[in-house]
C-alpha cells in the first residue's frame, strides 16, 4: 500500500476496508539507562474527527511537544481511544537480548495488553516489522507525523517513561534522571564518570560497556 503524505489518510484507507487500525510506537530505544517503553493505541475516529483543528494538531510526534503539553494530552487521548495499553522491556532484558529484540518484546506486550478492542492492522512507526507478531502490519517511516494513532502511542509511551525516570531520580539522585531521562547527555556521562553506574544503566551500551563487564 502506498503511504500518503497527509496525516490520517493511511488510517482512513484501512477504516474504509472495514479494518481496525492500531498505532504502535516506542520510546527509550536510544537511551543508555532505563527501560524501553512501547504503547499501542486504537482511536475512536468519530471522536477524533469531532475535535477542532487546533486540538487535533496537538496529537503529533511526542518529541515536538513540551512536557506540559504531553501531560495535558493524556486525558484527551484516553477520551478518544477505544483501547490503549503499554508494554515495557527492562534494562536487564535489553542487556540479555539486545535493544531491537527488547523493543519488539515491549511492543508485543503492549499489543497483548489491549483489553476492550483488538486491532486488525498494526501501524508501526519506522521501517521494521514487529517480530513474533501475527497481526497484519504496515511499517510507516515518520509514522508519528502521518498517523494520529501512532502519534498518540508515542505521547503515551513518552509520558509514561518520563514519569518513571523522574521517580527514579529520587531513588538514584546522583545521575539526574529527572532531567535527561536516561539519554546520554554530557551531564549524564559526567555523572557516570563521577559516580559509576546504578541498576538502571544498560551495561551493554557505550560508554558504560567500557567501564564494566556485562555478565
Amino acid at each position: 500500500m502506498a503511504e500518503p503524505s497527509q496525516k490520517g489518510v493511511i488510517e482512513k484507507l484501512w477504516l474504509e476496508q472495514g479494518l481496525i487500525p492500531a498505532g504502535v510506537d516506542e520510546v527509550g530505544r536510544g537511551c543508555i539507562a532505563g527501560p524501553v517503553v512501547a504503547a499501542c493505541v486504537i482511536l475512536d475516529y468519530s471522536k477524533l474527527e469531532s475535535l477542532d483543528t487546533r486540538t487535533k494538531s496537538k496529537i503529533r510526534d511526542s518529541k515536538t511537544l513540551s512536557a506540559k503539553q504531553r501531560a495535558e494530552l493524556i486525558d484527551l487521548i484516553e477520551e478518544i481511544s477505544l483501547s490503549s495499553a503499554l508494554g515495557v522491556a527492562s534494562e536487564r532484558e535489553i542487556e540479555q537480548i539486545g535493544i531491537l529484540k527488547a523493543t519488539f518484546i515491549a511492543m508485543n506486550r503492549a499489543i497483548e495488553s489491549l483489553e476492550t478492542v483488538r486491532p486488525d492492522i498494526l501501524l508501526v512507526d519506522g521501517n521494521q516489522r514487529i517480530a513474533n507478531q501475527t497481526i497484519k502490519q504496515q511499517t510507516i517511516v515518520k509514522g508519528d507525523s502521518l498517523c494520529f494513532a501512532i502519534a498518540a502511542a508515542s505521547i503515551i509511551a513518552k509520558e509514561h517513561r518520563d514519569q518513571f525516570m523522574h521517580k527514579q531520580a529520587a531513588v538514584h539522585p546522583h545521575w539526574g534522571f529527572d532531567r535527561h531521562v536516561g539519554y546520554g547527555t554530557s551531564e549524564h556521562i559526567a555523572a557516570i564518570n563521577s559516580h559509576g553506574i546504578c541498576n538502571l544503566h544498560r551495561r551493554n551500551f557505550a560508554p558504560i560497556r567500557d567501564l564494566v563487564s556485562t555478565p
